[in-house]
């Protein structure tokens, strides 16, 4: 038994395609046209115009985020140049304040060294005097101790004691030179 294919009709030979069927041609071109208008209404009036508000909403908002973009760098830009011209500002406030804090304690340490200068002068002129003095005192011992001694070497040299006068005349006489 032979198969038949299910697109067959029985008993004979296939009918021609139905859009190429003469006898349905005419008609098929007119529903096309109708469904053709009615689709292309239905895109013109509904679709498209929905689409475009669509497209047109998107760019809008686009537009926008554009421009809230460009005013927030704005103002990111501005906030920065503020904050940097705060932190020269501050920067040359901590300057300033550096420069009198330093001259303050230079000013203090020079007036700590002249007072220190001025005790150590003080002192230096109190040891002086006291060296003097002493040096005087030395130097009246040291005559006194020549004067002995002169009158010793004369008693011993000569055998008699010399004139306590005359022997003080002649060790201030040598002193004095």
């Amino acid at each position: 038994m032979a198969t038949k294919a299910h697109t067959e009709q029985p008993g004979g030979a296939k009918a021609p395609f139905p859009p190429f069927h003469g006898e349905t041609f005419a008609s098929q071109l007119v529903w096309f046209a109708i469904c053709f208008a009615a689709l292309y209404l239905l895109m013109a009036k509904v679709a498209l115009p929905r689409v475009g508000g669509i497209l047109a909403d998107r760019s809008k908002r686009i537009e926008d985020d554009l421009t809230a973009a460009q005013r927030l760098r704005d103002e990111s830009d501005a906030e920065l140049a503020a904050y940097e011209k705060a932190l020269a500002d501050a920067r040359s406030r901590a300057q300033g304040i550096a420069n009198e804090t330093r001259d303050k304690l230079n000013a203090e340490a020079e007036r700590a060294r002249k007072a220190l200068e001025n005790q150590l002068h003080a002192k230096l002129a109190e040891a002086e005097k006291t060296i003097a003095s002493t040096k005087q005192a030395a130097l009246a011992n040291v005559r006194g101790i020549a004067v002995e001694a002169a009158a010793a070497i004369v008693e011993r040299l000569s055998g008699a004691a010399a004139p306590a006068k005359s022997v003080e005349a002649a060790v201030d006489n040598v002193l004095k030179r």
